[in-house]
C-alpha cells in the first residue's frame, strides 16, 4: 500500500479531488494547511489580515491506495493541479505496512480492509 500526501491550490482542489473520484479513489482526506518557510517571500507576512489570506490558498489531499492505482492518481494529481506557476504543490508518496480498522479491529496490509 502507498500513502500520497500533496499540497495543491485551492483553486485546483475541486477538480483533482473530482478526477481522483472518477478514477476509483476513495478515502480522501482534504485538510487546510498553513505553509511556513517555503520561499514566499513578500507574498506571506505574519499580519492576522495577510496569514488568513495565505492560509486558505492551500490544502493537503492525502489518500492511501494500493499499489497498482499509485501511477493512475499520481499522473491525475499532476494533470489537475498543475498550473506551471511556482506553488503547484508537491507530492509526498510513501509506503504503508498496515492499516488497523478501529470499529472492527481488524488489521491487515491490504486496502480493503478500509471498505469493509
Amino acid at each position: 500500500m502507498k500513502e500520497l500526501k500533496t499540497s495543491i491550490r485551492n483553486s485546483c482542489l475541486d477538480q483533482t479531488v473530482d478526477a481522483l473520484n472518477s478514477k476509483g479513489a476513495t478515502g480522501i482526506t482534504i485538510v487546510t494547511v498553513h505553509p511556513v518557510g517555503y520561499n514566499f517571500g513578500t507574498r506571506f507576512s505574519f499580519s492576522e489580515q495577510e496569514i488568513s489570506k495565505r492560509y486558505y490558498d492551500i490544502s493537503k489531499v492525502e489518500l492511501v491506495c494500493d499499489a497498482g492505482e499509485l501511477d493512475t492518481y499520481l499522473d491525475v494529481i499532476m494533470e489537475q493541479a498543475h498550473t506551471g506557476s511556482s506553488g503547484d504543490g508537491l507530492i509526498f508518496v510513501s509506503g504503508v505496512s498496515e492499516v488497523i480498522k478501529i470499529r472492527t479491529r481488524k488489521r491487515g496490509s491490504n486496502i480493503s480492509i478500509l471498505t469493509e
